[in-house]
C-alpha cells in the first residue's frame, strides 16, 4: 500500500472514531509501527490531525478556520468522486452553471468536463483547470478577484463578476453544514461571493461529503431549505438523513463505487 492510501485511510478512520492508537493502526494497515508514526508526523505537519501519546486524534476546525486545498484534497477520496458523479448527471448538454471553489466541487469538475456544451462560471482556478486540460471545448469564465487558502477567487471583482449573470444550476461546496447554522463557511469574502454565485442561478445543489455535518463556519452562506438538492454520501447518519430530507428540496445520498473506497 502507498503512503498516501495508507494516510488517507488513517484520516478515514479518524473522521469516524476521532481517535485512533499506533497499535491499532499496525494492525488495521499491517505495516510497522515506525511506518505507522511516520505517516501520523506527516499528517501532523499537515495540519490535519494532532499527535498525542500512543495516537493520533481529528483535529477539530474552529469556525474561522480555513484549511488550505492540499490539506483538504486527501480527505474522503471516494465519497467526494460519488458526490460529483451524482451531482454530474443533474446537468443537460447547453446548461449554463456556476461550480464554487473547493476539494469537492473540485471533484465534481472531472465529471461535468465530459459533458459536451456546457458553459461553466467559477471563481475556482483548479476547477477551472480541469476544463482547460479536457480541451472539450466547455465554455469557461474565471470570476477573477483575492486568492484565498482554499483556492476561491472572492471579493468585489468576483461578485461583480457574478452580479450580471443567469444561471441554470449552482454546485457549491461547503466548510460545514447544521440544522440551525445552515450552510456556512469560515471566510467573509468567500460567504458574499458563493452567495452572489447562489443569487445568479435557478437552482442551488449543494455537494458536501458527510465529515461537513454538525461543522460550522463563521458565516452562513444560505439556509439548508434554500437547497434545491443536496448530493451527499453514505457515511452520513441516518439521523442527519431524515433532517435533510425535511429541508432540502431533495436528498441525493451517493455510494462510492468499490474500486475506489480503498482509496478514502
Amino acid at each position: 500500500m502507498l503512503a498516501r492510501q495508507r494516510q488517507t485511510l488513517i484520516l478515514e478512520h479518524l473522521g469516524r472514531a476521532g481517535g485512533v492508537r499506533v497499535s491499532d493502526l499496525v494492525q488495521i494497515l499491517g505495516v510497522s509501527d515506525m511506518t505507522v508514526r511516520r505517516d501520523l508526523d506527516v499528517l501532523r505537519q499537515r495540519g490535519l490531525l494532532d499527535k498525542v501519546h500512543g495516537g493520533a486524534t481529528l483535529r477539530r476546525d474552529g469556525s474561522t478556520d480555513e484549511p488550505g486545498f492540499q490539506a483538504k484534497s486527501v480527505r474522503e477520496l471516494a465519497e467526494k468522486d460519488a458526490i460529483g458523479r451524482a451531482a454530474g448527471e443533474l446537468v443537460e448538454p447547453g446548461s449554463a452553471i456556476g461550480v464554487t471553489a473547493g476539494t469537492t466541487t473540485y471533484s465534481l469538475a472531472r465529471h461535468l468536463a465530459l459533458i459536451p456544451d456546457i458553459t461553466v462560471v467559477t471563481n475556482s482556478v483548479p476547477v477551472a483547470n480541469v476544463f482547460f486540460d479536457a480541451g472539450l471545448g466547455q465554455t469557461v469564465l474565471l470570476t477573477g478577484g483575492l486568492r484565498t487558502v482554499s483556492d476561491a477567487l472572492v471579493g468585489p471583482v468576483a461578485v461583480g463578476a457574478l452580479s450580471e449573470l443567469h444561471l441554470d444550476l449552482v454546485f457549491m461546496g461547503v466548510h460545514g453544514m447544521d440544522h440551525v447554522a445552515g450552510l456556512t463557511t469560515p471566510n467573509l469574502l468567500e460567504a458574499d461571493t458563493n452567495r452572489a454565485m447562489v443569487a445568479a442561478a435557478r437552482r442551488l445543489v449543494v455537494v458536501a461529503d458527510h465529515t461537513k455535518w454538525g461543522t460550522i463556519g463563521l458565516s452562513r452562506i444560505a439556509r439548508l431549505e434554500d437547497a434545491s438538492v443536496l448530493v451527499t454520501d453514505a457515511g452520513i447518519s441516518p439521523e442527519a438523513q431524515d433532517l435533510l430530507a425535511d429541508r432540502v428540496g431533495e436528498l441525493v445520498v451517493a455510494t462510492p463505487t468499490s474500486a475506489l473506497r480503498g482509496l478514502s
